[in-house]
């Protein structure tokens, strides 16, 4: 009897009930190193942060910072290919903190002294909710509205959008994205567009998309396939200093497909970004951004050319602040 005794003071003690109206066996277990893959639209950013935006003309910007959360910024561009002038611009950043790197609600856009306005709202409603609208006012007419509502679970991401919407006229177009995240390294999603107007063949359309990301550490293969065509990328970071971008985009509707390799250099110790580009359209692309040190200056010069047409465009900016 005593042994008996010994070994059922020995054993475990049991494991807590779970809490009361709680099923066990709907009890959800994540695989380690499971996470939320973000939101479908960002599928391909890694792989698009390396390719450079080339910019024509002279530019001069200057951002000053009147607080911890309110930012203004003035920006003067001369160019012959876009639209010269001046534009005033503010960015304001709110008091909710979800993490130490974000900070809701977010208020930015700029204006240009004609009224030309492009503004965007974003904010956390919940812990796992996120508002964004966007608005871009031309010639005193609303020519842009988006509104997209994004829904975060444990181990996927929902989506809806709304863009111009015309309730008199019964046109816009709704967006539907969904990602899934099967395993830590890979992640399937589909998103579905609807569309419906006058100027749409038929009345309205409708068109269903697939998509898939394979991500490891310094990896990631990224692409979509819908009933117009297929967006492959492909991103990998080489070395501390060196990062590589290929993208794909082929269009069935209007036979054309173009691939691009794109690479950015970081030398920190001379504060230094290169970012350059070639495609298969022959065109070459190149962006230098120069930290001048210890002035609150940064150079930043840009070079396009495409050899078939023989063009070239070259860029100049001073970003203060």
């Amino acid at each position: 009897m005593g042994n008996v005794h010994a070994a059922s003071s020995a054993a475990a003690p049991a494991p807590p009930p779970p809490p009361t109206g709680t099923n066990p066996m709907c009890l959800e277990v994540l695989p380690e190193g499971m996470e939320n893959p973000g939101p479908l639209e960002e599928i391909h950013q890694k792989c698009k942060n390396v390719f450079p935006t080339c910019f024509e003309g002279a530019r001069v910007m200057l951002t000053r910072g009147l607080s911890n959360h309110f930012q203004i910024s003035h920006t003067i561009n001369m160019s012959s290919i876009t639209p010269s002038g001046y534009r005033f611009g503010a960015t304001y950043v709110g008091t909710k903190q979800i993490s130490p790197t974000e900070a809701y609600p977010i208020m930015l856009g700029d204006i240009d002294p004609s009224g030309n306005l492009n503004a965007t709202i974003i904010h956390q409603l919940r812990p796992n909710v996120q508002a964004k609208f966007g608005a871009q006012v031309q010639n005193s007419k609303f020519t842009v509205s988006q509104f997209t509502m994004n829904y975060k679970g444990r181990d996927y991401t929902a989506s809806a959008t709304v863009a111009n919407p015309d309730l008199i006229s019964g046109s816009g177009v709704v967006v539907l994205h969904y990602l899934q995240s099967l395993t830590p390294t890979l992640a399937l999603g589909t998103e579905l567009a609807y569309q419906r107007g006058l100027m749409v063949p038929g009345g309205e359309i409708a068109m269903l998309s697939l998509a898939a990301r394979y991500s490891t550490e310094n990896v990631t293969m990224s692409g979509t396939l819908g009933m117009t065509g297929v967006h492959l990328c492909y991103y990998q970071k080489a070395s501390k200093q060196l990062q590589v971008g290929v993208e794909l985009e082929a269009n069935s509707r209007m036979q054309e497909s173009v691939a691009s390799i794109g690479y950015q250099v970081d030398i920190p110790k001379s504060d230094v970004v290169f970012k350059g580009h070639i495609d298969s359209n022959w065109s070459v692309g190149a962006v230098l951004e120069k930290k001048l040190t210890p002035l609150p200056f940064t150079l930043a010069l840009s070079g396009l050319m495409n050899h078939t047409k023989n063009q070239f465009r070259l860029g100049v900016g001073i970003i203060i602040g």
